[in-house]
């Protein structure tokens, strides 16, 4: 039985992937702050904040990790201070490269393995407020694909672009009728992104069907980074 290690798991994106992995009869490592909406019976839970406490040893091979803590600070530039920048790059970058530090073998141990990381459609266009969280989003991407060519052939590396989800994180973006029904229209399918479509993506690169896909920032937006 293959086994996935979701970091950021107990909510959002993370939550939605670890169902999909309990729907195939897998019992998903999931590292998080708190359970949150987890049924502890279906899944293996280790409490620990990525950023400040001591990660979980863990002596069985992993096929996958997928790391989901992120950030979004959205601020003009005059109102940026290095802590918002130093903080949006503690969480999104060094929290994903620590992780990876640690659980690096059990991923060889497990290949061929799959690990999946998360970046923003603000990294390739341009959008305001969002230069703090494009910054440090971009150096995701950046790491991704070095690490997908320190990694190969054993190790594959993605990242998932998304524009704006319908998570907790991103709540309060969303939180009237008339904001949801604005963002809708900025994308041209009319509709935001939910977790549980972000998950299917997520499910694929993990599987073998994805086998020949490594090194790539792939965009789900609902064509708002395509189309006019």
């Amino acid at each position: 039985m293959k086994q996935f290690l979701i970091v950021g798991g107990s909510s959002g994106i993370g939550f939605a992937l670890a169902q999909k992995l309990i729907a195939d009869g897998i019992k998903p490592l999931v590292i998080a702050r708190n359970p949150g909406e987890l049924n502890l019976q279906q899944v293996a839970f280790y409490e620990a904040d990525v950023l400040n406490q001591p990660l979980p040893e863990l002596n069985q091979p992993l096929h996958g990790l997928v790391y989901c803590p992120g950030s979004i600070t959205l601020k003009p530039i005059r109102s940026l201070k290095e802590q918002d920048f130093l903080n949006d790059f503690h969480i999104n970058v060094l929290g994903a490269v620590r992780i990876i530090q640690k659980y690096i073998t059990n991923l060889k141990e497990g290949t061929p393995s799959s690990i999946i990381l998360f970046s923003s459609l603000a990294v390739e266009s341009g959008m305001n407020f969002h230069i703090s969280i494009a910054a440090a989003k971009g150096a995701v991407e950046g790491l991704m694909r070095s690490l997908a060519a320190e990694l190969a052939p054993s190790i594959r590396v993605n990242a998932i672009a998304l524009s704006l989800t319908q998570t907790r994180l991103a709540a309060r973006l969303i939180d009237t009728e008339g904001k949801l029904q604005a963002a809708k229209e900025r994308h041209p399918l009319k509709q935001v992104g939910n977790a549980a479509d972000v998950a299917s993506l997520a499910h694929w690169l993990l599987s073998d069907a994805s086998k020949f896909v490594t090194g790539q920032v792939i965009k789900m937006d609902g064509g708002l980074s395509a189309l006019r």
